[in-house]
């Protein structure tokens, strides 16, 4: 596919004129941002990442089986878990459409990362991210932000109770602990999902291949495990490479919205897409290395407003996506990882307190 221009980041972007008089404050952005390519599909990028990643998920497969049963083999279980980590980046960056053009191939590819290799369900997955693009920190809309393990509101905290109301009080502690169950528990949502008889979402035939898919993963990985390695060191080779996972995840999604603007019902009938996307999201500055960590949702303001934009793209978008932001008086966030997290977990924090003062 054709590589974006260089010169991209230099350009002028439209003014507030423009988007004035084009109907829409996101319609000139769109527009800039089309006629610089950066829409178009980089199909050579993701298989070349593709590639990569299943040669080293082979590479760590036959190390398992060559060292056979000792504990060494646990010291790979930490590297299957980045190698899975980066899997669901693709499984993620399908399920936008950003790989091809037509819903097939990427569907396809979705269902080849997330059910076949990582046991998680696209169907399931698609209905909730899509709805939380939809309505970013919408606390009634968002399933992200909606009350559950942990809560993004003061007035969710009136009825915990227990440990859900414990849970609450230390819930900024317990943010990170917690994400090491992620890996664990897309797994059992996507089963519930994809098994159960309420879900109306897929034809018979649809769910018959996922749920194919998602028991294929499940049989193919316990066996690989539990063959080649005593019963104890399988059980610690799975939660060292689940929890990782699952913490890596943790600090990929936790930086993006967490403590960020939480719209009121106005504000968000008021807001056009641009203030939706942008004032809800928050960007991770750093280089390569972190747009390979986050796998490019260190750029949330550019994927959230612009869904099908490749990854490869966001770091170009970035520079005109600022400037607009900048010139339309639109509050355009971007600081460090480290601060992203203090920022999150602030948050949280403050949420919890309430209950920490009645304790």
């Amino acid at each position: 596919m054709p590589q974006a221009p260089a010169e991209v980041a230099e350009t002028t972007t439209p003014g507030p004129a423009a988007a004035r008089t084009g109907g829409s404050d996101f319609a000139p952005l769109l527009r800039t941002v089309r006629e610089k390519g950066l829409l178009e599909r980089r199909t050579a990028w993701y298989a070349r990442d593709i590639a990569v990643n299943l040669i080293e998920l082979a590479a760590i497969v036959t190390g398992v089986v060559l060292i056979g049963e000792s504990w060494w083999a646990l010291l790979l279980a930490p590297a299957l878990a980045l190698v899975s980590a980066q899997m669901s980046f693709i499984a993620h960056d399908a399920g936008h459409a950003q790989i091809f053009a037509t819903r097939g191939k990427n569907r396809a590819v979705q269902l080849f990362h997330a059910n076949l290799l990582l046991g998680m369900s696209q169907d399931w997955w698609n209905d909730k991210h899509n709805r939380h693009h939809a309505n970013p920190n919408h606390l009634e809309k968002d399933p992200d932000v909606g009350a559950d393990i942990l809560v993004f509101a003061q007035h969710q905290t009136g009825d915990r109770k227990g440990f859900r109301r414990w849970l609450t009080r230390h819930q900024a502690v317990m943010f990170f602990p917690l994400t090491t169950l992620e890996g664990i528990a897309l797994k059992v949502y996507g089963f519930r999902s994809v098994f159960s008889r309420a879900t109306k979402r897929q034809t018979p035939r649809e769910r018959l291949l996922e749920g194919s898919l998602l028991v294929i993963h499940v049989v193919a990985y316990l066996a690989l495990l539990f063959t080649t390695l005593s019963v104890g060191q399988a059980v610690v080779f799975l939660l060292i490479h689940q929890m990782i996972y699952g913490l890596h995840l943790g600090m990929a999604f936790a930086p993006n919205h967490k403590g960020m603007k939480i719209p009121t019902e106005e504000e968000f009938a008021s807001w056009g897409h641009l203030r939706r996307q942008v004032l809800t999201s928050r960007n991770i500055r750093g280089g390569l290395v972190t747009d390979w960590f986050l796998g490019g949702l260190n750029y949330q303001v550019e994927h959230h407003l612009f869904p099908s934009m490749p990854r490869p793209h966001l770091r170009v978008a970035q520079p005109l996506v600022r400037a607009y932001c900048d010139e339309m008086d639109v509050s355009y966030v971007e600081t460090g990882l480290i601060d992203s997290y203090r920022q999150a977990l602030g948050h949280l924090h403050e949420v919890g307190a309430p209950l920490r003062e009645a304790a």
